[in-house]
C-alpha cells in the first residue's frame, strides 16, 4: 500500500513538473530609459546614467507592469539596464538578475565616446548597420553580425528555461532587435535581412516589447515556439 501511494506521489510530483515546464511564458522586453550620453548624441559602452527623462520613463514602465504580476527581472549589467531595472524592481517588488547575454552591441572602439554626428563616426556606423553586407563582414573590433545572432539565439534558450511565467527583461537598443528577429526568424536570418529590420523599426528609449514562448508549439513552429505580440510600445504614456 505504501509503495503504491509513494509511486502515486512521484507520478504526481513528474506531472507537475512537467506541466510547469510546458506552461507559457510572457516576456515584457524593455529598452532601458535614456542616458545623459543618448541625449547628447554619443556613442557608448557600458557606463551610462539615466537622465531625468531615462528615470521618469522607468517609472511609468514600472507602474504599467505592476498589473501583470510579472516574477521576476532579467537585465543586462551595463550601467543604464541595471538603473532602470532597480527603478522598475521598485515597483514590482520582485529580484532581479543579471545576464551578460543582455548586454548591448559592442561598437567599434574608435567610435566610443564619440558624437553620432561626426563624420568618422557616421561613415563607420553606415558600414557597419545600414549597409548591404556578407553575414561574416567585420570592420574591426566590434560584434558583428554573426557574433550577434550567436548571443542572441543563446539568450532566446537562456530566456525559455527561466522558472518564472511573467518576466521584464532589460536590455538595449541593438541587441533587442536582434532578440526579436531572432524569434521572427530563427533559421532565415541574414545580414541583409538584419539591416532592412533594423532600419524601419525603431527602437526607443523606454520602448517594450511584447512577446511570448510556448514549449507546446517548438516543435511545430518555425518559430520554435516564440510569438512578438506587439513592439515598442510606450507603456504608461
Amino acid at each position: 500500500m505504501f509503495t503504491y501511494l509513494g509511486l502515486g506521489a512521484v507520478i504526481i510530483l513528474i506531472a507537475s513538473l512537467v506541466s510547469q515546464r510546458m506552461r507559457r511564458k510572457r516576456f515584457y522586453i524593455v529598452r532601458h530609459g535614456q542616458t545623459l550620453l543618448n541625449a547628447a548624441h554619443i556613442k557608448q559602452g557600458a557606463d551610462g546614467a539615466l537622465s531625468e527623462e531615462g528615470k521618469e520613463q522607468a517609472r511609468r514602465i514600472g507602474l504599467f507592469l505592476g498589473r501583470f504580476g510579472i516574477d521576476a527581472i532579467y537585465a543586462s549589467p551595463f550601467e543604464r539596464a541595471k538603473e532602470t531595472a532597480a527603478i522598475i524592481a521598485e515597483y514590482l517588488k520582485v529580484p532581479v538578475a543579471y545576464s551578460d547575454l543582455l548586454r548591448e552591441r559592442a561598437n567599434p572602439s574608435e567610435v566610443l565616446g564619440k558624437s553620432t554626428h561626426d563624420p568618422d563616426v557616421e561613415r563607420i556606423i553606415d558600414r557597419i548597420d545600414l549597409s548591404y553586407h556578407d553575414d561574416e563582414y567585420r570592420y574591426a573590433d566590434e560584434e558583428n553580425f554573426l557574433d550577434l545572432k550567436e548571443r542572441a539565439l543563446a539568450c532566446l534558450t537562456y530566456l525559455a528555461s527561466r522558472p518564472e511565467q511573467e518576466i521584464c527583461v532589460i536590455t538595449h537598443h541593438a541587441f533587442l532587435k536582434m532578440l526579436l528577429a531572432c524569434m521572427l526568424y530563427p533559421d532565415a536570418l541574414h545580414a541583409s535581412d538584419f539591416v532592412k529590420l533594423s532600419f524601419f523599426n525603431q527602437s526607443d528609449n523606454g520602448g517594450t516589447s511584447i512577446c511570448e514562448y510556448n514549449p507546446l508549439r517548438r516543435l511545430f513552429s518555425k518559430k520554435r515556439g516564440w510569438r512578438v505580440l506587439s513592439y515598442n510600445e510606450q507603456l504608461g504614456q
